[in-house]
């Protein structure tokens, strides 16, 4: 959607979808410090079903705040540094774009 011009990106649409939930949000919290974390580590961590772990780290993945790799059966997930900085770029430039900082004092 696209007002006055002003529109944000994909990615910091999908930033925003993906942290706009509480349990996605405790997820991410898990990958504090560079950690890689499997499914099963995660929906044991939460206290989730694996199926619904899987489906919040899909969704994180998405939207370019995750990353994954496959090593054998397991998948492993962890932060992607370039993803959330692209998104908090994106955001940032259009929150100055529709809402500048105020030059006036008090």
């Amino acid at each position: 959607m696209t007002t006055n011009g002003i529109e944000l990106t994909q990615a910091a649409r999908g930033f925003l979808k993906a942290l706009a939930s509480d349990t996605r949000q405790q997820i991410l919290f898990l990958f504090t410090g560079g950690v890689e974390l499997t499914v099963n580590e995660v929906a044991e961590k939460l206290s989730l079903a694996q199926s619904a772990a899987s489906t919040h780290l899909a969704m994180l993945r998405d939207a370019g705040v995750l990353t994954s790799r496959r090593e054998w059966k397991a998948v492993y997930y962890r932060v992607n540094p370039d993803g959330v900085a692209q998104a908090l770029k994106d955001l940032q430039a259009t929150l100055r774009a529709c809402c500048p900082p105020s030059t006036e004092c008090g």
